[in-house]
């Protein structure tokens, strides 16, 4: 456990280095928020990468692996496509370049499509966030059995994601992606063909495991598989940390180029995590992680490398980059949301002749705030999937229609996009609860909330669309085409 503690130490040290190595340049809104809009594509690939790689995948999705075997991937493969489609936004939205999405429902819609926006926003990524609290707690619970329980894991992970992402805000969080995309790509990519041989090869991984866990569906409905796919799908084509790096870039040309290291890097990084998994099934198919198969991938890392000090090395290290993907995930979709009460709401509306070193102290108290509600969230989750899926789905039914509209459909509304946030917020929000069950059909009641939200979400965008006058040639400008 000593050279666990090491590795985690040393990485904790580092984060916080290089968070102090980039304040004394944070002088501005534009430094703290974007940048100063100075980000390389190398720099844009490493933290896009890691903000799109947090616990979702490294827990939810390794769970998901763990049980239902390479299917999994159907939850990975929504991201991947949304990839593909966001080649083509990259450079509208650098040449945009504002601050925050709400910032761009604004321009495109009205003031109270930028508010509504801004609750969605703040619903999801609290949620997205509170998770990477919990996967980090776990780790440290795993490191430090008998000193620290996953709840107090929880709250130590929560300090060092807070005061992180307070002191330097973009260009920190930035930079420190880089250095844990490095090590994290190289920790799972070797860690895999050792846990491979541990298991005996591929055919007694094959021999050992349902026959299901290697088939296109599993043992999953197609239902259940696009419940995977497309909320992930959806919160990537839509993801406001994703278009705050691309405001972030230094030209369009840098924003596109991120988007194909970026598209090679998650499909390597997310099959690799989903074959751990499916390897760590095989391995360990009953005791503790049994019933807790969302710390496979850790658990791999601190029983799988025994043997020899260089492969103890290796197992402290893939914990190690876990636990800084996790801190770096959590960093990312802590600090978005605060942008958007300073930005959308303290800056627009209470003090818009803020100085910047008042609206750098309010920036700084927003983390704070937000991460403390993050945490408060996180003591209340049970499964890393399940609330990963609840996040994505907010964000997908209630921003993704809109934002997307914005760029590629010239007849969408102010009013219609007003109506689309609120019915896909209200309907993923009230999907769950014991009054809809009670009014709607059982067959529909008992799926996710993506497809009632979503449908429910586009039908109010297209409807109200064509019930009312178009959009000025002053809202369409400054998202035509180049």
């Amino acid at each position: 456990m000593n050279l666990y503690a090491t590795v985690l130490g040393i990485i904790v040290f580092m984060l916080l280095a290089v968070s102090l190595g980039s304040l004394r340049n944070v002088k501005t809104k534009a430094d703290y928020l974007v940048a100063g809009r100075s980000l390389p594509a190398f720099v844009l690939v490493f933290t896009l990468l890691c903000s799109w790689i947090g616990s979702g995948s490294l827990l939810g999705g390794a769970e998901n692996a763990y049980r239902h075997g390479f299917a999994a991937l159907w939850q990975a493969g929504g991201g991947w496509a949304g990839l593909l489609l966001i080649y083509f936004i990259a450079p509208r939205a650098r040449k945009f370049a504002q601050f925050t999405i709400p910032d761009l429902l604004e321009a495109r819609y009205s003031q109270t499509a930028r508010v509504l926006g801004v609750i969605a926003i703040l619903f999801t990524y609290t949620a997205v966030t509170s998770y990477q609290f919990v996967g980090g707690g776990d780790i440290l619970h795993l490191v430090f059995p008998t000193f620290i329980t996953p709840v107090l894991g929880q709250y130590i992970l929560a300090g060092f994601v807070i005061v992180f992402t307070a002191i330097a805000g973009m260009a920190s969080v930035a930079y420190m992606d880089v250095a844990i995309g490095l090590l994290a790509t190289a920790a799972l990519i070797v860690a895999f063909p050792v846990l491979m041989h541990r298991a005996g090869g591929w055919g007694a991984v094959h021999a050992a495991l349902p026959a299901t866990h290697f088939q296109v569906l599993g043992d999953l409905s197609f239902a259940q598989a696009m419940e995977l796919f497309l909320p992930t799908c959806l919160l990537l084509l839509g993801n406001q940390s994703m278009y705050q790096k691309f405001f972030s870039a230094k030209s369009e040309k840098a924003a596109t180029r991120a988007v194909v290291g970026w598209i090679i890097g998650t499909v390597i990084l997310e099959t690799v995590i989903v074959a751990i998994a499916v390897v760590g099934s095989a391995l360990y198919p009953v005791g503790e992680v049994h019933d807790r198969p969302r710390e496979i991938l850790a658990y791999c890392g601190l029983h799988g490398f025994g043997g020899s000090r260089l492969l103890e090395i290796l197992g402290a290290l893939l914990v190690g980059a876990i636990f800084a993907k996790i801190i770096s995930t959590a960093n990312n979709w802590l600090f978005s949301p605060a942008t958007n009460l300073i930005n959308d709401i303290f800056l627009r509306y209470i003090a818009p002749e803020s100085s910047n070193k008042r609206t750098l102290a309010i920036s700084r108290l927003m983390v704070v705030l937000l991460g403390l509600w993050a945490l408060y969230q996180s003591l209340h989750v049970q499964s890393v999937l399940k609330k990963s899926l609840y996040a994505y789905t907010i964000y997908s039914a209630a921003l993704t229609p809109v934002i997307l509209a914005a760029f590629f459909w010239k007849r969408a509304t102010a009013s219609a996009a007003v109506a689309s946030i609120a019915v896909g917020t209200v309907v993923t929000i009230s999907w769950d609860t014991s009054f809809v069950h009670a009014h709607v059909p059982a067959i529909l009641a008992q799926r996710d909330a993506i497809f009632p939200a979503l449908f429910l979400s586009l039908i109010a965008l297209v409807a109200v669309s064509l019930l009312t006058p178009p959009p000025s040639s002053a809202q369409l400008k400054p998202f035509a085409e180049q």
